[in-house]
């Protein structure tokens, strides 16, 4: 069976599934996504993760805690919950943030995102358990969001392009 996302306009509206290989290659179509923000309970560390060589879209690449798309059905913080818990071996109660769109194509070529992403925020403490899936995630850590920051603006390029955009959003729905 073809794995399918939940095609979307620029407001987030369903207009139907998707193959999930159609969404992410070609032009791309635009389709619903979540992005998964774990902090310490200080909020002054986050879990971020090297995402692994076997995935098709920015292999390599330093991005957010865990990021995916829902299943039809199933909403934003459900899917997020059963994500970290496929990617990193644990999971987390999920508070739904500030979605956005954006469009990026992969810069090796192979294929592109087109999503409307919403944001997800926890609260773990940095003893959590982690147990993370080799086949989604090459290595994590817990960074300080100072040290987060300046790396990022720094090596700008080996970061995931949603993050980038994610990330003041996450911060912000934190603050609220």
């Amino acid at each position: 069976m073809t794995r399918t996302v939940i095609h979307t306009d620029e407001a987030g509206s369903d207009l139907g599934d998707v193959g999930l290989l159609a969404a992410h290659t070609g032009t791309g179509i635009r389709h619903r996504a979540f992005s998964v923000y774990v902090f310490n309970p200080e909020k002054s560390k986050m879990i971020i993760q090297k995402r692994s060589a076997k995935k098709m879209l920015w292999p390599l690449f330093w991005a957010n805690t865990c990021c995916s798309h829902p299943l039809r059905g199933e909403s934003s913080s459900e899917a997020g919950e059963r994500r970290l818990q496929e990617e990193l071996g644990f999971t987390c109660a999920l508070e739904e943030g500030p979605s956005f769109t954006y469009r990026a194509e992969d810069p090796s070529g192979h294929g592109v995102e087109d999503e409307y992403d919403t944001i997800l925020t926890g609260i773990v403490p940095e003893d959590q358990h982690m147990n993370s899936n080799p086949e989604e995630v090459l290595e994590w850590q817990w960074i300080s969001l100072a040290a987060l920051s300046s790396d990022m603006a720094a090596k700008k390029d080996q970061y995931a392009p949603w993050f980038h955009l994610g990330l003041p959003k996450a911060l912000s729905s934190l603050q609220s």
